[in-house]
């Protein structure tokens, strides 16, 4: 069986980094998506949507280059890589634990991931990724979730039919776009309901 984990949210703590910029430039969080190119200025992500944010991650710029066009939208000249300086994601130890448990079991166990070039440094400068048999990652991949792509591209370099495939998300929107393939999805709240789900002892 194929597992696939997503990254921030289910093996990390989501690190929430938005409000913190916001905080730091004097923006409002519907500001600093404007400036983005965003439609939406609640911060939902829309993966197909050609903004600054869509962009970073997945990859067509680097961070530095999307506060170089952040500053020349927004005219607030932005010379410090926040994405990256205030990216300070904490293990869950427990849903580490589930993955080498899957591991050992037989099971291909892969991640996931939709983040940018500099977060991905940062998961691998911290081993984040050395937990799993390969990681897929928007920002090298082209394309993010809940973009059916993203799991066709995986299911294709994996060679694995969707029906032998687990995806385990927090965010149910990627869940739902990974079911409608035929994955079994599994939306992630804690890693004892996932344990649980999943039939491991923690």
């Amino acid at each position: 069986m194929l597992y696939i984990f997503d990254m921030g949210g289910v093996v990390t703590s989501t690190a929430v980094v938005i409000p913190k910029i916001c905080e730091l430039l004097g923006l409002s969080k519907e500001k600093f998506f404007e400036y983005c190119g965003c439609s939406d200025l609640t911060g939902e992500f829309h993966p197909r949507e050609m903004n600054l944010i869509s962009m970073v991650s997945n990859g067509f710029i680097d961070s530095p280059k999307f506060w170089e066009l952040f500053s020349l939208h927004s005219g607030i000249s932005v010379n410090t890589d926040w994405w990256r300086w205030l990216f300070h994601p904490v293990l869950n130890n427990k849903t580490v634990s589930i993955v080498k448990k899957l591991k050992e079991q037989g099971n291909r166990v892969v991640c996931g991931t939709n983040t940018m070039s500099c977060h991905y440094s940062t998961h691998l400068e911290r081993g984040d990724y050395a937990y799993f048999d390969q990681t897929y990652s928007s920002c090298a991949m082209g394309v993010s979730k809940p973009d059916p792509q993203f799991w066709k591209l995986i299911l294709s370099a994996e060679e694995t039919e969707p029906e032998a495939s687990v995806f385990i998300d927090d965010r149910k929107e990627n869940c739902e776009a990974a079911s409608s393939l035929g994955i079994k999805a599994i939306q992630f709240t804690t890693a004892e309901d996932l344990a649980e789900k999943l039939n491991i002892s923690l």
